[in-house]
């Protein structure tokens, strides 16, 4: 069954659409506050299918992801309470009880390393704002920590994808297939451990 060449080649397609990059903004903005895909999975595709605007795919990740950290930041300040319920009934309660320890011992720094990690930075984000963390200084480890992380990828892929991209494609099926294999066994893990 071929699975993931398909669909490969459709987010090929679908990044490198004129209205691609407002697609990648409102995927940062909202991953930052509610939604749970990362804007990766936009980002890395644009800057493979057009290198030399790499640069501009991860100042709009940044900026839509940052933006969007405010938004998450005011839903912490404001509405932590109404939210606690589903929060304490969700998979993100570890992440947020964690987050705010986090916060107690390290503040800016805690937010900086979830900007440029694989961590859900929506939990960071609703953290501070609950935790009333400095604005201007949320403001200022949002923007490296998610920067840092987006000029990084695109970077990456702008100058590794042009190599690699035949390779990628040939191997897409048995990539993407073992990528499900290695989430299944991190769940299986995760639930068990």
């Amino acid at each position: 069954m071929r699975l993931f060449g398909p669909l490969y080649d459709r987010v090929l397609a679908w990044s490198a659409h004129r209205r691609g990059p407002a697609v990648l903004g409102g995927l940062s903005f909202a991953e930052s506050s509610f939604f749970p895909i990362p804007p990766d999975v936009m980002l890395m595709p644009m800057a493979l299918a057009r290198p030399r605007c790499w640069w501009w795919f991860a100042l709009i990740a940044t900026v839509g992801s940052v933006l969007g950290g405010m938004l998450g930041y005011l839903i912490g300040m404001w509405a932590i309470e109404a939210i606690m319920p589903w929060l304490e009934s969700s998979k993100y309660a570890g992440a947020f009880e964690q987050a705010r320890e986090w916060f107690a011992r390290w503040g800016f720094w805690a937010v900086l390393v979830a900007g440029f990690s694989p961590i859900p930075y929506k939990v960071f984000t609703i953290a501070a704002g609950a935790m009333t963390m400095n604005p201007l200084g949320f403001f200022l480890a949002s923007f490296a920590g998610r920067g840092a992380r987006f000029f990084l990828v695109s970077g990456l892929v702008a100058w590794a994808g042009p190599r690699i991209a035949p390779r990628l494609r040939q191997y897409i099926e048995w990539l993407g297939w073992l990528f499900v294999l290695l989430l299944i066994a991190a769940i299986l893990v995760w639930q068990f451990h």
